[in-house]
């Protein structure tokens, strides 16, 4: 394995205004570094460079790069039938890996919807809800609300976006969303826990403000509770403290509404059980799941459903109201299908609990001196860095200083050449706060997880070295 070099760190080159047709975010210039191929932990640039993929992308890459596997799966796919309408055909393909969702799950669930994108997903979630209360008899129809949390985020697209709260990705669009989303606390214990408060108190209290924001609503106008199991982007890998989700669940049971997880990010295996709400002990009524599902191989997401959704659309319409002209795609459902046989037959999800491990306590000697890190949290290869300005009182550093995004682009730079996952909107209602998300590909062996902290640990040190020089006293 090679090692950053000594030398000075050099800026990732700056494509010029009008290098590119391509619109991604930015308009004046393209701060992208351009790659030329991948393989395993690593993606190789046009300039000959290599750069650990610490964090699977955005949590996608779960086998890594160029798995050989999956890459004949889909060829042979191609070779039988890259795309038909689901609407008006089925494939095998599809059928299998629906199969395959439902009964890992062991009778959780009964049905799978495959879907596109996470946003895809979580639409789908929010609409089948909804449809599942007007097809009860009686049907319900004042169910049109939906009650999320803070610092949640579950995706772009307008419904997605409504019932999340990723402030910098959101408050441009506030005017285009419906208003039937209200939220309550995230269960954040380093950010939300009293002093001198017990998890069980926690959990206590957090129960009763969601039960005070159905009698608030109106019981009768909720369709469901929307959360993510282990909370990703927004706030930085945080999962809820023991016994909080069935606490949440017996609160939407006494009021008849759903409970739906959003697994996107979180779930197929990222955080040591193939779906995190094992670790929990309580499984959804419809749960979204993505990202891993296809390892980046496939653009496919799903949506898992319980016989108690199933079964009320069955005695009801007999249809779901929905459908997108690329769901059930043949060459997603065979890119995934394969990631997963892969996952089952190699025990990676075993290598997940004990990498996880090992990156946790790795983490947590490296960086023990520093002084910026106020936590470190996260399950199996899911782990978030949590930048403060002061650990005693957690303040957090003004945003201007964007210290998420200057640790992400260090980590790009020449000499550390590791790809870093920046965020804000840990604190300060989704306006402050900095986290750093790592989430390796399952395949991580030892060295490689000894890797990822020494070149994350040069990159901390630096940052928060040069921003003192620069600016004296943090």
């Amino acid at each position: 394995m090679s090692s950053p070099t000594s030398s000075p760190p050099t800026s990732p080159s700056i494509s010029s205004p009008t290098s590119s047709p391509l619109l991604y975010k930015y308009t004046h210039h393209s701060p992208y570094l351009s790659l030329k191929s991948a393989s395993g932990l690593y993606l190789h640039l046009e300039s000959g460079r290599r750069i650990l993929d610490a964090t699977s992308g955005a949590g996608v890459s779960a086998l890594g790069h160029g798995n050989p596997r999956v890459k004949a799966a889909i060829a042979a796919q191609l070779d039988e039938i890259a795309y038909c309408h689901p609407g008006f055909y089925k494939t095998s393909i599809a059928e299998k890996l629906a199969d395959f969702l439902v009964s890992s799950t062991h009778s959780a669930m009964s049905r799978a919807v495959l879907t596109g994108s996470g946003s895809e997903a979580v639409e789908t979630a929010l609409k089948l809800a909804r449809q599942y209360f007007l097809e009860l008899s009686p049907p319900q129809e004042s169910r049109s609300r939906f009650i999320a949390r803070e610092g949640s985020w579950h995706g772009a697209t307008l419904g997605a976006l409504s019932v999340g709260d990723f402030k910098v990705r959101k408050h441009l669009f506030e005017p285009l969303l419906p208003g039937n989303v209200t939220r309550v606390s995230a269960c954040n214990a380093y950010r939300g826990m009293r002093e001198g408060e017990e998890e069980g108190e926690y959990v206590a209290r957090l129960a009763q403000e969601l039960e005070e924001e159905f009698v608030r609503l109106g019981p009768e106008t909720v369709c469901a509770f929307v959360a993510e199991p282990v909370v990703g982007a927004a706030l930085g890998c945080v999962p809820s403290v023991p016994g909080y989700f069935q606490a949440m669940k017996a609160v939407c049971d006494r009021h008849g509404a759903l409970l739906i997880f959003d697994e996107v990010m979180c779930g197929m295996g990222r955080t040591g059980t193939l779906h995190a709400w094992e670790q929990d002990g309580v499984a959804p009524d419809i749960q979204a799941i993505g990202k891993g599902l296809g390892s980046g191989y496939g653009i496919i997401s799903a949506v898992l459903v319980n016989s108690r959704v199933v079964s009320a659309l069955q005695g009801g319409s007999g249809y779901f109201a929905h459908g997108q002209t690329y769901q059930s795609h043949p060459v997603g459902c065979a890119a995934a299908l394969e990631v997963q046989r892969v996952i089952q037959d190699e025990g990676l999800l075993g290598n997940v609990q004990n990498m996880g491990s090992y990156l946790e306590g790795l983490l947590r000697v490296r960086l023990r001196g520093c002084k910026y890190v106020g936590d470190i949290r996260g399950r199996g290869l899911f782990w978030g860095i949590e930048f403060v300005k002061d650990k005693e009182t957690k303040e957090t550093f003004e945003p201007g200083l964007k210290v998420a995004k200057r640790i992400h682009d260090r980590g790009l730079m020449e000499g550390y050449d590791i790809g870093l996952f920046p965020a804000t909107g840990s604190a300060g209602g989704g306006w402050s706060g900095d986290h750093v998300l790592l989430a390796p590909p399952y395949v991580v062996g030892k060295e490689d997880v000894e890797e990822i902290v020494r070149r994350f640990g040069r990159v901390v040190d630096d940052v928060f070295k040069e921003l003192e020089e620069g600016m004296g006293n943090l």
